[in-house]
């Protein structure tokens, strides 16, 4: 598969592990449809590549995975950008991160948050350095994930914090993630990809075909969100039109306070 004209993304093999990086860190790795986009691919690449066992989902630098959306894109344009296809594959992103019948390993080497947070939780594994940042931001920005990003991370952590970590938004550090089962290991940033490439040298030990069916047969208990996401993904697109969607998006681009008192009925 072509790869040379990626621009956001950055995607290499080494000894089995194909690495994945979200390469946009002046946006504090935020994605936009052409991000997306390319992560699709990146997976698929990966997924085809026989030399390929285990993937490493990342973002470039130290100070952010992923900081979900790119606000200040959905600002300047009304929606994430152009795509390929012109639909904004977010939910194919998502899919793509679950079907792959290879181990997914997160190495969150900083902020989480948002869309960034829901991609480290849909990964098999999760390794996170000592200074990352965990937690989701959509009712503060006028924004949801009702699909995966939901109901999936319920399983993670069960239904109180799930509820907790999207109703208000706060931050988590590492230690807290590990705590409450968001994350598998936490290293210092320094010894991040070589603590991913140990767990990779013990997963390519394994049997792949094993490896695979345990995977599906996780997947196979969460699998009817998949038709609560396209619903989710639908009602988004509507809620995005709202004065109070753009009320969130308009706040967090002018760095400002966000008020959503005219909008409770």
């Amino acid at each position: 598969m072509e790869l040379r004209e990626f621009e956001d993304v950055r995607y290499e093999v080494d000894r089995g592990l194909a690495w994945i990086t979200i390469a946009r860190p002046e946006r504090f790795n935020s994605f936009r449809g052409r991000t997306v986009d390319e992560l699709v691919r990146a997976f698929k690449a990966a997924w085809t590549d026989p030399t390929v066992g285990v993937v490493a989902l990342t973002g470039e630098g130290e100070q952010a995975f992923c900081a979900g959306g790119d606000q200040k894109q959905r600002n300047e344009t009304g929606d994430y950008g152009p795509t390929e296809t012109g639909l904004f594959e977010v939910e194919t992103l998502h899919r793509v991160i679950r079907e792959i019948p290879k181990p997914v390993i997160a190495a969150v080497n900083g902020v989480a948050v948002g869309g960034g947070h829901v991609l480290h939780v849909l990964c098999d594994l999760s390794i996170a350095a000592e200074h990352a940042i965990f937690g989701q931001t959509g009712p503060r920005v006028g924004s949801v994930d009702a699909g995966h990003g939901t109901g999936f991370l319920a399983r993670v952590v069960g239904e109180k914090k799930a509820r907790e970590i999207w109703y208000l938004c706060r931050q988590y550090s590492a230690a807290d993630a590990l705590a409450m089962g968001l994350v598998n290991t936490v290293v210092p940033f320094k010894d991040l990809r070589a603590e991913v490439e140990k767990w990779c040298a013990e997963l390519l030990e394994k049997s792949p075909t094993a490896l695979a069916l345990a995977k599906q047969s996780f997947n196979i208990d969460s699998e009817p969100r998949a038709g609560v996401a396209q619903f989710a993904n639908t009602a988004l697109g509507l809620y995005y039109r709202t004065d109070e969607a753009m009320e969130g998006r308009n706040a967090f681009v002018e760095k400002r306070a966000v008020d959503f008192k005219k909008f409770r009925k």
